[in-house]
């Protein structure tokens, strides 16, 4: 099995290299790896303890950085290597102040796993939620360099729980400690004879209440919403075609002063002009037109904010009666604790079974699903117009927060008992 998922490995990056030319990310991806022995600045770490961090993209590097964070204040002797996966990751966080050394994890080949872990040296190693590679998996523990997973989660679909996923199974053995989200994963590993393992949470949530607690106010948003004159506000996050008609549909039908702060996720040329179009030009402004508070000619008239930037969707929550998050028409639903950290109620689309955080937001009330615009209606305008019901809803978002916090702090405690 071992030379099968070699040889998978090997066929994927050939497969990256042959795209290179047609596809942005996997040319990114095929520049990160080319001759990366040598343009990591490996010999940087050379005299110190190194932590390794490896993110799979973005969201496990938002994930992986309380812990991060709280291992560099307790441990100021030790360099830290970041390593992700995916371009989006990467090229966003390739300045990241908090590591001493970023780059691209090498294909997961017998050959760039021995040579990572020689050139990179790590004394503790992390990895976040569910990136597993096999061969760097056995380099840490053939070195036994203390290996940590934590945030992941398990379900019973999983290859490790089949007769056809022995193998794979068996390697998880290689961890020095698995921190899981919830009691099912506990119990799905300890039944294949995991036992290194502890319940204790999502990260996430240490990370975005963190955000919350800090964020500043956004003068360009201030001056809009001064502009608009609306005192309810609904923040579109992450939004794809479908959850923006959708909004437009609600829009249509809820006749009543509001304002629509919309990021979404993709933020090219082309997809803005078509909010532009699909919205009324007459209604939109982008962020980037507006400088001061003396754009008033600009904003005059308009109600629908577009944020064609990237980075500040966590931080513009703070201005949201509701929150809107994208995502439910496709793959999945986007981050909806960057909203519900400020206690603000959530809706999306029905795609979110997936997502731990929103089953139990919705079955405590914080937040809704639906499938149709018709659906939709009556979820935001219940939220936007009955205070007792949004107040109810708050409430809700703020319990469970409260409740999940503290995963950075279970997790460091074993940490410092293995490292120290």
């Amino acid at each position: 099995m071992r030379i099968l998922y070699s040889i998978g490995i090997g066929f994927y990056a050939f497969a990256v290299r042959l795209a290179a030319p047609f596809n942005t990310k996997a040319r990114q991806l095929a520049a990160g790896w080319h001759g990366w022995r040598r343009k990591v600045p490996f010999d940087t770490l050379k005299g110190y303890k190194v932590a390794w961090f490896h993110a799979s993209s973005l969201g496990e590097f938002e994930q992986a950085r309380p812990v991060m964070e709280s291992f560099r204040q307790k441990h100021p002797n030790y360099k830290v290597c970041l390593t992700f996966f995916s371009p989006s990751g990467y090229e966003i966080r390739k300045n990241y102040a908090g590591a001493d050394v970023v780059c691209y994890l090498p294909p997961d080949t017998r050959r760039n796993a021995k040579a990572l872990i020689g050139l990179m040296h790590p004394d503790v190693a992390f990895f976040v939620k569910y990136d597993f590679w096999f061969n760097i998996l056995e380099q840490l523990h053939s070195h036994k360099i203390a290996t940590f997973l934590f945030s992941a989660i398990f379900r019973p679909s999983q290859y490790f729980f089949h007769s056809y996923g022995q193998w794979f199974a068996r390697q998880l053995q290689c961890y020095s400690h698995i921190f899981v989200q919830n009691d099912e994963s506990a119990a799905l590993l300890k039944n294949i004879g995991i036992d290194q393992v502890s319940m204790a949470g999502d990260t996430r949530f240490d990370r975005v209440v963190d955000i919350a607690n800090n964020a500043k106010p956004i003068a360009t948003i201030d001056n809009f919403l001064k502009m608009c004159n609306c005192d309810k506000v609904v923040v579109a996050g992450s939004s794809w075609e479908p959850d923006e008609s959708n909004i437009k549909a609600f829009l249509d039908v809820y006749n009543k002063p509001l304002a629509l702060i919309l990021a979404p996720h993709v933020i090219n040329e082309s997809h803005i002009r078509g909010i532009e179009h699909l919205f009324g030009n007459d209604k939109c402004v982008r962020f980037s037109q507006i400088k001061d508070i003396d754009s008033y000619e600009i904003v005059h008239g308009k109600s629908i904010l577009i944020i064609d930037n990237i980075g500040m969707l966590s931080s513009i929550y703070q201005y949201a009666t509701v929150a809107y998050i994208g995502g439910g028409f496709g793959k999945g639903i986007h981050n909806i604790l960057e909203a519900t950290a400020y206690g603000t109620p959530v809706c999306f689309g029905p795609n979110y079974l997936k997502f731990k955080e929103a089953c139990d937001m919705i079955a405590c009330g914080g937040a809704q699903s639906y499938s149709t615009s018709e659906e939709l209606v009556p979820i935001l305008s219940s939220w936007l117009d009955d205070k007792d019901a949004r107040n109810k809803a708050i409430t809700m978002c703020r319990n469970v927060m409260d409740h999940e916090i503290g995963s950075t702090k279970k997790i460091m405690t074993i940490v410092e008992q293995t490292v120290c």
